[in-house]
């Protein structure tokens, strides 16, 4: 189980005012908003979540490294576990061209307004009970997900997540921390979590899920 990054250059392009996260608005009345996974979570003001997620390409990178990391290729089946709009899956499309993706979220509203191209494989769903078959997938990719549920449902997931996957071709990524800075800014800015670990904690609930693959942080520096 190796910890390798993928995202965190792309999280530090994102500005973050974490005391003003705080004392601007009501912080508990606007991550019971952000909890519902709905307009307001995407769409909606940046109190609530992202303030509008749209397509950008700010995935493409992340897609060219996993791609050449795990060496996928043309006939690949690759799953993301809490895809959102999808837009890593329509990347990886374009990246490996031929590849087949499939997507699932616990978001109605982010499935229904998923990316045209890559919307028909795209389906509502809850990592913890994964509608899929034994080794029913060649990649599977889960980003900023498991985080936000409590450390049983997160260890289920992870058991699904290996459940799901051929071999070790599997990557997933949780906010973390490794210092109390980090420990506060994330407290501050996060909207959705409900497990807070450092690193070794993550490692330890993968290990009690009898994960196998691979897994990486991004931390609120």
């Amino acid at each position: 189980m190796a910890r390798i990054d993928f995202i965190q250059s792309l999280h530090n392009s994102t500005r973050r005012n974490y005391v003003q996260r705080v004392v601007e608005h009501d912080k508990a009345a606007c991550a019971e908003v952000a909890r519902r996974f709905g307009h307001d979570y995407w769409d909606g003001e940046r109190q609530y979540g992202y303030g509008g997620y749209r397509y950008d390409g700010r995935w493409r990178p992340v897609a060219e490294r996993m791609a050449a990391h795990y060496g996928l290729k043309p006939g690949d089946r690759i799953l993301d576990i809490g895809c959102g709009k999808g837009y890593l899956l329509y990347e990886f499309t374009q990246v490996v061209p031929g590849v087949e993706v499939v997507g699932i979220d616990i978001s109605e509203y982010g499935v229904e307004n998923g990316k045209e191209e890559v919307k028909p494989f795209l389906r509502v769903g809850d990592c913890r009970q994964l509608p899929f078959a034994d080794g029913s997938f060649d990649f599977v990719a889960s980003l900023g997900t498991f985080h936000n549920l409590p450390i049983e449902g997160a260890c289920r997931a992870l058991g699904e997540m290996q459940r799901v996957g051929r071999g070790a071709a599997k990557y997933f990524m949780v906010e973390s921390f490794r210092n109390e800075q980090e420990k506060a800014n994330l407290l501050y800015w996060q909207l959705t979590c409900l497990s807070f670990h450092s690193p070794e904690s993550w490692d330890w609930i993968a290990r009690q899920a009898g994960y196998e693959g691979d897994h990486g942080f991004i931390f609120f520096e």
